[in-house]
């Protein structure tokens, strides 16, 4: 493959170099570009640094100026390549836009990828490719290769179907390039909108999930019916994959599709709610996602228990938190016989009032509850309104302050203890007379 310098940017800058062009035409286009490269960064910080980072939309991860640097350049070029046309060549400017087009679409990738995936080695290795892509374009379009590498491409190929549909190579590669840009790009707009939902306070966090979730599903079913014409494929043929897939659902895939389902349902009818207390199959735990397939628990010790949505419909849920954030916490003290019993629920009660986390209303509540062989049990209710904090520090907060002042009152705490009375009979009254004479 020899390089065809006849219809490349390349092939004019050099024969403009051989040829009898004025030092002066290459001078002033050096100094336009590197000019558009200065006035394309102090405009790009102006602009940037004026309008501020917005607090309701984010558009990509960093600073957009990484990116604007790049646009303003590449705008201050194509206007000074348009003025000095007029009067001389301006091959290298030619040169020099195209290689800033290429700086920007990375820079541009790099902003909209970084806002869309996570941080990463996927993240990282898909900006690099764009990099290289980008690069090789500029190249083969500065060689003039870029025809005859397409060419090359097209040359590779197969035929399918009735009509003999020629599928290239070259066909992949764009069907692959579309695609990706538009999910992609309907990534992105869902990710913008996510934010900007998430961000309200006018309405209710089950509403903003629901909204967010039908709006990526929504963007993303458009990008691929996009992404399909613009490489010739007929949506039309896709109806036969679609029956497959329904069968596919009624079969093998209904328990994913009634986890899905149900997903929207919990979030539709405002059965469950991020932050809510819930106990389901024996796990009890603060609500901290509600996922298209599956929800998400954490307990108390910090252990997160996947719940898949069907769950949360076809089985019964304890609600701790669903009309009232206030839940009760229970503490059981055992006393002895000999303490007084109304001066230990009074203490237990006024333990119990010097935590910050127990609220007045409902009051706090001391009762005895079970007399037993060895003491008498009481029961201690408090109220709290931040169950997902834990009740193990307040517990155990309670239980000390209980200690110290039974300690300070004389309130016994008794060991676990069994009473043995020995009864005599006729046999050993006779021989305990006898050996007493």
């Amino acid at each position: 493959m020899a390089l065809n310098f006849d219809i490349s940017p390349l092939g004019d800058f050099i024969r403009g170099l051989a040829g009898d062009a004025n030092p002066a035409e290459w001078m002033w286009q050096v100094g336009m570009a590197a000019l558009a490269l200065v006035l394309g960064f102090y405009g790009a910080r102006v602009v940037c640094r004026h309008l501020g980072p917005s607090k309701r939309w984010k558009f990509g991860e960093g600073s957009f100026e990484r990116v604007a640097f790049p646009l303003f350049a590449w705008i201050f070029i194509l206007l000074g390549k348009v003025i000095l046309a007029r009067y001389q060549s301006v091959l290298l400017l030619q040169i020099v836009q195209s290689l800033v087009v290429a700086w920007l679409l990375i820079r541009l990738a790099a902003y909209v990828l970084g806002h869309v995936l996570p941080k990463g080695g996927f993240l990282h290795g898909s900006i690099r490719v764009i990099a290289w892509i980008a690069w090789i374009a500029v190249a083969l379009h500065i060689t003039g290769l870029a025809p005859e590498v397409i060419g090359a491409l097209e040359d590779v190929g197969f035929s399918v179907g009735k009509n003999k549909q020629r599928i290239t190579l070259w066909l992949v590669l764009q069907a692959i390039a579309a695609l990706g840009l538009t999910l992609a790009l309907a990534a992105w707009l869902s990710r913008i909108t996510e934010s900007r939902v998430m961000a309200s306070q006018g309405m209710d966090m089950s509403t903003r999930v629901v909204i967010t979730k039908l709006v990526r599903v929504a963007t993303m079913f458009l990008a691929v019916m996009v992404a399909l014409p613009l490489v010739g494929i007929d949506i039309t043929a896709l109806s036969i994959f679609s029956g497959a897939l329904g069968v596919g659902l009624g079969f093998g895939l209904q328990k994913i599709a009634s986890n899905y389902v149900s997903g929207f349902i919990v979030l539709l009818d405002h059965s469950l709610r991020i932050g809510d207390i819930i106990t389901v199959d024996n796990k009890r735990g603060e609500v901290t996602a509600i996922e298209s397939r599956y929800t998400v628990i954490k307990g108390a010790d910090g252990v997160e228990s996947i719940i898949p949505n069907e769950k949360l419909i076809t089985e019964s849920v304890n609600h701790h938190t669903y009309s009232d954030p206030k839940v009760s916490m229970v503490i059981a003290v055992t006393i002895s016989y000999e303490s007084d019993v109304e001066r230990a629920c009074q203490l237990l009660v006024e333990a119990a009032k010097t935590q910050k986390r127990v609220v007045a209303e409902p009051p706090v509540a001391a009762r005895v509850k079970l007399f037993r062989d060895h003491g008498i049990d009481l029961e201690l209710t408090v109220w709290i309104t931040d169950p997902a904090v834990g009740e193990g520090d307040l517990k155990s907060d309670i239980y000390k302050a209980i200690l110290k002042s039974y300690r300070e009152a004389g309130i016994e705490i008794p060991y676990p203890r069994r009473d043995v009375r020995l009864l005599a009979t006729p046999e050993t009254q006779e021989n305990t007379n006898q050996s007493v004479t």
